[in-house]
This record gives C-alpha cells, structure tokens and sequence, in this order.
C-alpha cells in the first residue's frame, strides 16, 4: 500500500441519526474509489462496515467501524459510527480521534434528536463539520426543511455549497456553488456528467454563490480585500476561506447527496481531499499536564488507544491513533499508564474485519494492531522520550442498569472476568459489584445497550446469563425523639455476659442544636460512606458504664446502621445520645455492650417514627413540541415530579425530579412513546421520603423475606 504523508491524510468520521445512511455512504466511498469492486447493502447483511453479527442481526450499527479510501492522492480513514444513543461511547471515541465530522441528515426528515445528541459532543470537540443532505431521492425528501433545520440548529455557520435541482424519485441533479456546475448523473449513479447551469437556476445559483463567497471572505482579513477588489474570489480562495472558517469551527459546508444510489459521493471525497483539514493542520493535542503535543512525525512516537475490542479466533484488537512521530512494527513502546512496555509486533490499516499489513504509520494517521497485553482505551503508546499521556476521553454516564448472575452458579467467576473485558471494550458499560444490595449491577446508556450486551455474553462468550430488575439502594432515617434502653444478660456457666444501656436517638440534621437533656462529655461526628451522619453523644456520668465500653456501643449502633430494621437498608441522619447504663464488674465485655447498643437503638428507632428514603434523580426530556403530551403523561404515571420547562433549538425541554425505581421503566416508556426520538438524561439529586403505602409495602416484603 502506498505511504502517505501527514499532509495527505483525512480523518473523518460519519455520523447521524438511525438510518440517515452512513454505513450505506461508506460503502459508497468505497466503491467509488475503487476499494471494493461491489457495494454491498444493510438488507443483503454485506456491507464492509456493518460486519458483526449482532449487526446483521438488528439491522444497524451497533460498532464504530474503521475504514479507509484513497481519492486524488490522498488517503481518507473512515470512522462509520452507530445512530442510537445506546452506543454513544462508540460514537464520542471517534469524534475524538477524527479531524473532520461528516453530520448525515435524512432529507425526509432534517434535524432529528439522534442528530442533536451526537453534534453535543462535536461541537465540545470543536470539529470541522461538513453536512451532508441524504437520500434526496426519497419520496418525502425536502432539502429546504432539512436546511432550515440545520440553520435553527447551528445558526449561519451553515454554508450550502450546493442544492438539488430535482428531489425525490426522480433526483439526479446537482448545483454546485463552489464550480458554478450543474453535475447530472447516470441512472445509477457513479461519474457524473458536468453541464452548465440552466437558464432556470441562474438567478438562483448566483444568488447563493454569493452567498457562499462572502461566507469564505468574511474568515480572513487577505481574502476580504481581495473580495472588495474583485467583487468575486476563485475557486482556490474560496476553498482558502472554507477551511479557514472550517478549522474556526464557524462554517459548516452542507452538500447533497444520495448515498444510495451513489450520487454526490465523488464531490464530497474531492472537498475532503482539497478542503476539510489534516491532523497537522489542527489544534495540537494535549497531554494530561496541559503539554502541547504537535501532530509531527520528527517528533517522539505516541499512539493513543481509542477503542479495543475482542473478536473471535483473533483476539484483542487495538485501535489508535498516531498523534505525533511514527510507528513501525517491532517497536517497542511504553504505557504510560501503567508504566509497561508493550512490542507492537505487526501494524494494520483496517477495513471493516478486514485487515491489511504496512509497515509504518505517520502521525495523523489511523491503525490497529494485535494483541496488546495491558494496554486499553484511553491509554497512551509512546517512546520513553515523550513523557505523558494523551488527554483522555471523557465517556457519559450510565443511564439505566439491571442486575446479572450466571444461569449456571459454577460460572460466577467466570462472569465476573467477562463482565471486565466487555467493560474494558466498552467504558460507557459499568460493572459495579455492589455489596449493599448484593448483586452484579450493569449500568449501560439505555436498554437495547444492556441486551447487545446479554447478546455478546451468550453468543460470542457461551455464558447464559439471568437478568433481574435492580434493587434499589434505600435509605432509612427518623422523624422524632424516641428513647430506648436494653439489657444484655447471658449466664451459661463460667462467666457470663452483661451490659445494659439507655440511649435517646433523634433526627439529626446540619446545624441542629447542641444536645443539651444530659451533659455532653465527648461527641463523635461520623460521616457514613453510604451518605449522611451519626453524631454519637457520650453522655455517661459517675461511672455507670465504664468509657472502655463506648466504643463497644458505638460499634453496635453502627452495625444496626448498616441493616435498617425498616428494609435492611442503611441508616443515616441520626443522633445517638448514651445517657445511662450498668455493667458487672465481672460478666461486663465489650459484646456484651455491642449487643445491648444495638438491640437498644433497634428498640428506639421502631418508635421515632421511621422513614424510607429513596434515590431521587433529575432528569431532563428533550423532544420535539408534538411529543410533548406523551411524555408529560408517562413522567406522571411513574412517580415524577415535574420542576420546569424549556425550549431549545426549536425543541421542547422537560424537567423533572424521577425516584431511582421508576427511571428504568421510565427511559423505556419514553424511548418508546417518541420511537426513540427523545434525548434524555439524569443525575442524582437527593434522597427524598417514600410514600407512606409504598413504604409499608417494602416493610412487609423484608419482613417475609426474613420470616418474621
């Protein structure tokens, strides 16, 4: 394969909504560059990209695919990325490492909120941005909706460079503004046939050529003189003038295409090659210390890893990204993460699961190789030299979770290391094993991400699995003063056991007044691991139990705290004052009052007025206007409060207070009342009282469960 340099290499990544057709336009760039010598399609499961099985299986990108094509001598790496939001790891990890994002909008439909979710993230990347109008030989297509769309979405920063002269089934017409050409294509599309503008369009193409000039003009102070000079600029400062604008994150050139029926793929590959800019010619990276890291192959080798992943009869695939130097195979290159050194003992351009060998990759560039030991995503590759690490991506948090366990119970540690390769894989994907509810807990983007990955486990790993709705981590308090006292007595020959306390428990809450019913002589403030505090008053006086003892009491009280006599759940927000007592001056030990501070705070806590707490998580509903009536009625029938609303981009914006055990159901609902179409998220807020049925319900529940 031929070497490029760094400045004849494009990193480009598709995105867009479900079915918008990016895997369907990288097969086209393929085949017009003579790649493949056949374009495969989503209905025939053949495509390069889409090439896992889960993927032929649903029908859509599950993977972020990497891909490459050569066009006029240069070389474009093509990320294809997933639609859904479910895999929006995937899709931030090849924003990351792209130099260009290539955003599909859907003629029939414009701006969709698939689309908005994933421009969050370029725009936090600040990418150049190409748009490209898909499938405008749909029977609905609308190129002036979509365009109004991306306008209302991304302000004036959109740039047409060209318009469909007839859309719809019949659509094989292009204007370009940046040639002043009209391109007509073949019935099936391919090389297009280059004609002048018609009479008809003149006055229109002017206009918006115009346009498209001062757009270019206004991005330097040179090519604005010029313009004033001339009244026009050419072809060559136009394109000046867009990757100014480009490279400024303030124009974003929108083309017209039908990958389908390969129409427009030529053009826009030549105004990636010619226009949309190199790694070299971005902002430099930076490392974890805020060091400048220029893309420059004299300097230091270092890869960053964006994405691993585990394919069968081959095994751990490595993909990165050359950010500066050069990498060659034997090299022998440093983690800086875990301070290892790892030999990359062969190199690869990849196309789908097709791999092809080289022998070098300058920086800029896009590979993968094999069987890395420790090194994962988000890790950095690079000579001793270097000395740092790639900036990291900064993935999302988990949206939804459920509980996992073996079918086979021989099969738990064998679970448990699966569970951490897939997590290594995939880092939006969160194992916790959470010891307070006693279960595996899997916290995925929503819930089609959490059955691909059941999908993986039973079909790629051979390991059924179980999933189970998720506890929920409870919390228990009181709401008054209750006083309580116990005496632990037990002769069974020998010595014996004794101890008796009295103690008053209360709410405690910041800023509540000293304990003032009996004398203070000492306080412990204990901030709890799970949240909260217990203040512990020592209010014994005259002896009546011995200070050794205290800490015994305490330990009690804490143990207690840790299975809540409501549910089993942890206590917290409480005052525990000791104010009396008795003790032996032979059978009295540190059990004894351990065993009586416990049954004695047990005792008390029954008659303050005991209450549930649960999680309660913000949450934030983006929609469009009409959908806005389904999703009010589904917050209100699971336990949401709603605080406000908003509009955006020409969305609606619902927020709203949702406890933890509503939000699964809740996210499904939604996703399916708006056919996905909402964007939703959610972070915890506080824990907030249950109702007064429900918590009698979980009561009764633990106590079956108990046997009491």
């Amino acid at each position: 394969m031929k070497a490029y340099d760094e400045k004849h290499i494009k990193n480009i990544v598709l995105l867009g909504a479900p079915k918008s057709g990016k895997t369907t336009l990288a097969e086209t760039m393929l085949f017009e560059a003579g790649i493949i010598s056949k374009r495969g399609s989503i209905e025939e499961n053949n495509t390069i990209s889409d090439y896992h099985d889960i993927e032929h299986e649903r029908g859509n990108s599950v993977y972020a695919t990497l891909l490459h094509t050569e066009w006029k001598d240069y070389k474009i790496n093509i990320i294809d990325t997933p639609g859904l939001e479910d895999f929006i790891g995937e899709v931030i990890a090849a924003i990351r490492v792209s130099d260009t994002a290539v955003l599909l909008l859907n003629a029939q439909y414009g701006m969709e909120v698939g689309t908005e979710i994933v421009w969050d993230y370029v725009d936090k990347y600040r990418k150049p941005t190409i748009i490209a109008v898909n499938q405008l030989d749909a029977e609905l297509a609308n190129f002036n909706k979509a365009v109004e769309d991306a306008v209302q979405a991304f302000g004036s920063s959109v740039t047409v460079m060209q318009y469909p002269v007839n859309q719809g089934p019949g659509f094989n017409a292009i204007i370009d503004l940046l040639k002043m050409t009209m391109y007509r294509f073949p019935e099936n599309g391919g090389k297009p046939e280059k004609l002048p503008i018609p009479d008809s369009e003149k006055e229109r193409a002017e206009k918006m050529h115009n346009e498209l000039v001062e757009k270019a003009a206004e991005n330097d102070d040179t090519l604005m003189e010029q313009y004033f000079e001339k009244g026009n600029l050419d072809e060559d400062e136009l394109r000046k003038g867009l990757k100014i604008g480009m490279l400024r994150h303030q124009v974003f050139p929108l083309f017209c295409l039908s990958a389908k029926k390969n129409m427009g793929s030529g053009r826009l590959m030549g105004f990636i090659d010619n226009v949309a800019p190199s790694a070299m010619e971005m902002p430099d990276e930076v490392t974890t210390d805020g060091k400048a890291v220029p893309c420059d192959p004299a300097r230091p080798t270092a890869l960053f890893v964006f994405k691993t992943l585990q394919e069968p009869h081959i095994g751990r695939l490595t993909y990165f990204k050359v950010m500066s130097g050069e990498v060659r195979g034997g090299m022998e290159l440093i983690n800086e993460q875990g301070n290892t050194t790892e030999r990359i003992s062969q190199l690869f351009i990849a196309d789908g699961k097709n791999r092809n060998n080289v022998e070098r990759l300058q920086a800029g560039d896009i590979g993968c190789t094999l069987k890395m030991k420790n090194t994962l995503t988000n890790h950095t590759l690079a000579e001793k030299s270097f000395g740092g690490q790639i900036a990291p991506i900064d993935f999302p948090a988990p949206k939804v979770r459920v509980a996992i366990e073996a079918k086979n119970k021989a099969d738990d540690e064998k679970l448990s290391e699966v569970l951490a390769e897939i997590h290594m894989e995939d880092p939006t994907l969160v194992v916790e094993f959470n010891r307070e509810l006693k279960q595996v807990i899997l916290h995925g983007q929503g819930e089609l991400h959490l059955l691909v990955t059941k999908w993986r486990l039973e079909n790629i790993y051979k390991m059924p699995v179980v999933f189970h709705a998720a506890k929920i981590p409870y919390r228990e308090t009181i709401q008054k003063p209750a006083q309580a006292s116990y005496r632990h007595k037990k002769q069974s020959g020998g010595a014996g056991q004794f101890g008796e306390v009295f103690l008053k428990i209360e709410p405690w809450f910041e800023g509540m007044p000293p304990y003032k019913e009996h004398s203070v002589r000492d306080t412990e403030e204990i901030a709890l691991s799970w949240g909260g505090k217990l203040v512990f008053n020592n209010c014994i006086v005259g002896g009546a139990i011995d200070s050794r003892f205290l800490p015994s009491i305490l330990k009690g009280v804490m143990e207690k705290m840790q299975e809540g006599p409501l549910t089993g759940s942890y206590v917290r927000d409480i005052r525990v004052s000791v104010y009396d007592g008795k003790m032996h001056p032979v059978d009295s030990n540190d059990i004894s009052f351990k065993i009586a501070g416990m049954m004695a705070f047990r005792e008390a806590f029954h008659h303050a007025a005991p209450q549930l707490l649960e999680p309660v998580f913000e949450l934030e509903a983006t929609a469009p206007d009409v959908m806005m009536g389904d999703i009010m009625s589904e917050l209100q029938s699971h336990r949401s409060i709603i605080t406000g609303m908003d509009t955006l981009n020409g969305y609606q914006v619902i927020k709203a207070r949702t406890p933890q055990a509503e939000i699964d159901k809740l996210f499904a609902a939604l996703r399916n009342v708006t056919q996905g179409k909402a964007k939703l998220r959610s972070h915890f807020a506080e824990y907030a009282p249950v109702p007064a049925e429900l918590q009698k319900k979980l009561s009764e529940n633990y106590k079956e469960e108990l046997n009491i």
